[in-house]
């Protein structure tokens, strides 16, 4: 199963053509008029199955639809999605149209839990590329890190992974205590996630990445270091909100 977030983008395809992607897996459909997706937690009457093992999630929880030339979402579900830019959609309301490329969409589920729906609707540039034979080569954005590193910064940058409008990165300490949940046989603390912090705004900023150190912030610093890291990681699609899959064990 294929679980490469729509973030980093899709093979070519036709415009207007709509991808689909959530834990159980992946469709694509054509941008033919009046078809209609139905995405929810029963697997044999849905065309995409979203947040199975969850109660909360409605048996069809949403639809999309083309329509007038555009791809629309809609709620059926008894619990809200949450779009970018914290916009609810609820159920009776009117369809939100989807822009072209990427959007997630947030299932509401039990207990606070968010199921992720991945969408990308292709647009003239991943149909048809323009041969670029003799462009020079364009170096990869994403950022190495080690699998402590990520760990540690899907917890710090969750917030962000959502997509809420004025995210704000998670405290050291309650940073090292959800690692601790996540890994009790690790010696997990507020001073190691600290330093590890540290340890990758120094390598990126090395790397080219402004606004990753204290004296280029200016004070008073605040949040403005950790935010930055955070938002370089996310644009650079090192981490993208499938990775919020690492703290399910939680849920």
């Amino acid at each position: 199963m294929n679980h490469e977030s729509l973030a980093r983008g899709v093979p070519r395809t036709a415009p207007g053509a709509i991808v689909a992607s959530a834990l159980t897996g992946r469709l694509h459909v054509d941008p033919v008029e009046g078809r209609t997706v139905r995405f929810g937690r029963n697997r044999p009457n849905v065309d995409l199955c979203v947040g199975e093992t969850d109660p909360r999630v409605s048996r069809q929880h949403g639809l999309l639809t083309r329509r007038g030339g555009h791809w629309w979402v809609t709620n059926t579900g008894q619990l809200p999605i949450r779009l970018p830019r914290t916009r609810w959609l609820f159920r009776g309301e009117d369809a939100v149209p989807l822009p072209r490329g990427y959007t997630p969409l947030f299932v509401r589920g039990s207990r606070d839990r968010e199921h992720l729906l991945e969408l990308y609707v292709a647009d003239d540039r991943d149909a048809a590329p323009r041969a670029q034979h003799d462009w020079v080569t364009q170096p990869p954005t994403r950022w190495r890190l080690t699998p402590d590193e990520r760990l540690m910064l899907i917890v710090l940058g969750q917030r962000y992974l959502m997509h809420e409008a004025n995210p704000q990165p998670v405290s050291r300490q309650q940073t090292a205590q959800v690692l601790a949940e996540l890994q009790p046989d690790a010696t997990w603390s507020v001073k190691r996630v600290e330093h590890m912090i540290a340890d990758v705004r120094a390598r990126l900023s090395a790397g080219g990445v402004p606004g990753l150190l204290r004296e280029e912030v200016g004070e008073p610093v605040g949040n403005a270091l950790n935010d930055n890291l955070l938002r370089e990681l996310v644009l650079s699609t090192t981490l993208v909100p499938t990775d919020l899959a690492a703290l399910d064990p939680l849920c």
